[in-house]
């Protein structure tokens, strides 16, 4: 598959983006930077997959991406957070809409390369929508799709989504199983 040069040129500081990111996360001090700039490195691996054409596995990256960020920082901070009690809510709430801002420009930009709804730009859509009711016999052409087409790929991404939760969950619990004669403590946090 052959890409443009703005796509090349997309992926190439893409990469650049990460390889800062992942240096970032392993030089930095304060391990709540360490755990954002790794979280960054995924979103940008996000993108990568998005601009190759991925966009399954772009979807599955970001989801595994953000329950493993809620991990990392649970495990990271403690019961209150550094900045409300430093008197940071001016810088706080500056970076917030900048975020806020650079996400809606962004999505705007985004939303407009889109192509005309009914008119797909890949082959394989194409494909999909002319022979999909012919070559699998269901009406609903996204279950054909799913279910005929890219039920291994489909199976796994449901598997990785499905223990990314088991994670979260195993984690974030806050008491285990007990066994019926001891009693059950609370964690002081």
């Amino acid at each position: 598959m052959f890409y443009s040069g703005n796509a090349m040129i997309e992926l190439y500081v893409l990469l650049l983006f990460m390889i800062v990111g992942a240096i970032i996360a392993i030089e930095v001090k304060d391990l709540l930077s360490s755990v954002i700039a790794v979280g960054a490195v995924g979103l940008g691996l996000s993108i990568v997959f998005l601009i190759l054409k991925a966009p399954d596995v772009a979807i599955t990256q970001l989801v595994v991406e953000i329950l493993c960020l809620i991990i990392l920082i649970r495990a990271t901070l403690k019961k209150d957070l550094p900045f409300s009690t430093t008197g940071r809510w001016f810088f706080n709430t500056a970076i917030t809409v900048c975020f806020i801002t650079i996400f809606l420009f962004v999505a705007m930009k985004a939303f407009t390369d889109l192509p005309v709804f009914g008119y797909p730009i890949m082959k394989v859509a194409r494909l999909y929508l002319h022979k999909g009711l012919v070559q699998t016999g269901a009406v609903n052409l996204v279950s054909a799709v799913m279910l005929d087409y890219r039920a291994y790929d489909t199976l796994g991404e449901a598997t990785v989504l499905f223990t990314a939760v088991i994670g979260v969950l195993s984690i974030v619990r806050r008491t285990g199983r007990k066994k019926l004669h001891e009693k059950i403590e609370e964690e002081n946090e």
